[in-house]
């Protein structure tokens, strides 16, 4: 008697059903995704309690006749597919077909749908047809979902609370929102509206929707082409970062991704400009020929592989670092005053925004931060400066008079524009970090030999560690021997070592040379030891210094590459204007 038999093809879909429907959110992507495709212009999504009871998807897109209803929640029934070269050339959203059969066998759906003249109703219990009659002719869909893994309780029980699933969904949501800001969303939850966009097809406007006035006002529009890739959209000032990579949002050909290669470019851009722990808010928008990217990689489609990575990783970085040089990114002290002077575009106007609404919304929305994060966790791995970057010259410009030290850390300057609060440490990091990393690419050295040798004494494995990569030292300059039992001696080294801490800096070299082990980059290499070298060598907060020393701070500091952040990516200057001053002692009365 045979063994194998082909199982039931309801038992195909529920085994299926575990790959595409993971969570409340998932169904709400595929449906959602479904009326994207189907040229739906206003899509609406109805849940009760975040989905764990009714996700209920609304759209006015070109619907389905009678049969094709019937043969959408058949297994890879799609009308996305013909051929198999159809695969090489993916435009649409969806394409498998698996999503409705795999939905409806663990769940309830109801179907409204009409393309034409006659609607069809139908209603599918887990997996079986149980109604199929006439409907009204509203043009578009309806699809409701019901009691969610109902009929298979290893998966029900993985189902997370009401504020999670609601979290991923408000999320999600959020993204094709970006994605799609031709298209009018609407998300509630109970009857309560969660998050509404207009359709206006402007996308700051819709970043304006969903994160408020102070996200939107901090927002830099960045273009780039290059052979393979177009690439537009928005990066958020430094001022404005969150604690998760959530909001590093990429959409490829429409659809949102999470990639590791797009993660790390943008990462890499703003580095030295955040600290490690913060991530930037943007929306990166990515067209390509279909034949570039392989988004079958994975049943949620939310994972792609790309083509050319190493052009676009350039194209990205590049873009992100000089729309960043370019912008004067000293923050405003006061950001709720700063609010009220932003001017907004002249579309955004026209287009009557309720800013009060939005703003109101907008701390609530940290409730609903996705605990689902569409982006990778990956390594950050710092990103060499490229050289033919617009350095910006409006710091430059301006004149700095230091006529204070607060709190024996914050140099207190002013000009004709207000007064400025300079910390004397993040600023001479600044100062330092550019000095070495200068002195660092240097290819003529120059060294010094010490009065007397200094002698690095190592446990074994650290010993020998420094013994595999000696070529390193010797390429920065210095000259080193062995000394007796796991000890080296340097006798030059170069002369940029800050005088009086030249053996602290060779332990702190010594120690990155250790840590980086076998992954030897010298780029990275470059920049991790001019940060910790900066860092240790500049002066500490709570240290008086002379008006001359707060002089030279501020005069150097002007003539670094990027004066507003130290690189760690906190900030060295802060600015209270005129109008701040004349606001808070009530001069200015609007």
């Amino acid at each position: 008697m045979a063994k194998i038999k082909v199982m039931s093809e309801n038992l195909a879909n529920k085994i299926a059903a575990g790959e595409v429907v993971e969570k409340c959110a998932s169904v709400v992507k595929e449906l959602v995704e479904n009326s994207i495709d189907a040229h739906a212009t206003s899509i609406k999504v109805d849940l009760i309690d975040g989905g764990l009871k009714e996700i209920k998807v609304t759209d006015d897109g070109i619907g389905m006749e009678h049969d094709d209803a019937l043969l959408s929640f058949q297994r890879h029934a799609t009308s996305k597919l013909t051929k198999e070269d159809d695969l090489f050339f993916i435009n649409t959203l969806g394409f498998r077909g698996e999503a409705l059969p795999s939905i409806a066998s663990v769940s309830d759906v109801d179907l409204i749908t009409c393309a034409t003249q006659i609607g069809t109703h139908l209603h599918i219990k887990g997996g079986k047809l149980e109604i199929d009659e006439p409907s009204d002719s509203r043009k578009g869909t309806i699809i409701s979902v019901y009691n969610l893994f109902y009929n298979t309780p290893a998966r029900l029980k993985y189902l997370k609370s009401e504020q999670y699933e609601l979290a991923n969904t408000v999320s999600y949501i959020e993204k094709l929102a970006l994605s799609y800001p031709n298209i009018q969303f609407e998300l509630t939850n109970n009857d309560k509206t969660l998050t509404k966009t207009s359709g206006s097809n402007s996308l700051l406007k819709t970043i304006h929707e969903i994160y408020g006035l102070s996200v939107s006002s901090n927002m830099l529009e960045v273009k780039a082409s290059i052979d393979d890739y177009d690439m537009e959209g928005y990066i958020c000032k430094p001022a404005i970062l969150k604690s998760n990579r959530n909001h590093m949002i990429t959409i490829v050909n429409g659809r949102v991704v999470k990639n590791n290669d797009l993660n790390r470019a943008i990462n890499d851009a703003y580095y030295t400009y955040k600290p490690d722990i913060k991530y930037p808010i943007v929306v990166l928008k990515f067209e390509t020929d279909p034949t570039l990217i392989d988004v079958n990689i994975h049943p949620t489609k939310q994972d792609i592989k790309l083509s050319k990575v190493e052009e676009l990783y350039k194209m990205i970085v590049d873009t992100i670092k000089t729309k960043l040089y370019q912008e004067l990114l000293i923050p405003n002290a006061l950001k709720e005053e700063q609010k009220s002077q932003i001017s907004l575009p002249t579309s955004m106007v026209k287009n009557e925004i309720v800013e009060k609404k939005v703003v109101e919304k907008e701390p609530k929305r940290e409730e609903y931060q996705a605990e689902l994060d569409l982006s990778v966790q990956e390594e950050d791995t710092p990103y060499d400066e490229p050289k033919d970057i617009i350095i910006n010259n409006e710091f430059k410009k301006l004149v700095l008079y230091p006529v204070g030290l607060a709190l024996g850390t914050y140099i207190i300057a002013q000009n004709e524009e207000g007064i400025y609060l300079i910390d004397q440490h993040a600023a001479q990091e600044r100062i330092n970090y550019d000095k070495y990393l200068k002195a660092l690419k240097e290819k003529e050295i120059t060294t010094v030999a010490p009065l007397f040798p200094i002698n690095i004494e190592l446990n074994t494995s650290d010993f020998l560690t420094i013994k595999e990569h000696l070529d390193i030292l010797t390429n920065m300059g210095f000259v080193i021997e062995e000394f007796g039992l796991n000890t080296y001696t340097i006798k030059e080294h170069p002369t940029w070592l800050k005088e009086g801490y030249e053996e602290e800096s060779i332990h702190k070299i010594f120690d990155t040379i250790i840590s980086i082990g076998s992954r030897f980059d010298p780029v990275k290499f470059n920049e991790h030891i001019a940060i910790t070298l900066a860092c240790k060598m500049s002066i500490k907060a709570n240290t008086r210094i002379s008006t001359e020393a707060q002089e030279e701070i501020l005069n150097e500091l002007v003539n670094t590459d990027n004066p507003y952040n130290c690189p760690h990516g906190r900030p060295t200057i802060i600015k209270f204007s005129v109008y701040d001053l004349e606001k808070m002692f009530k001069r200015a009365m609007n």
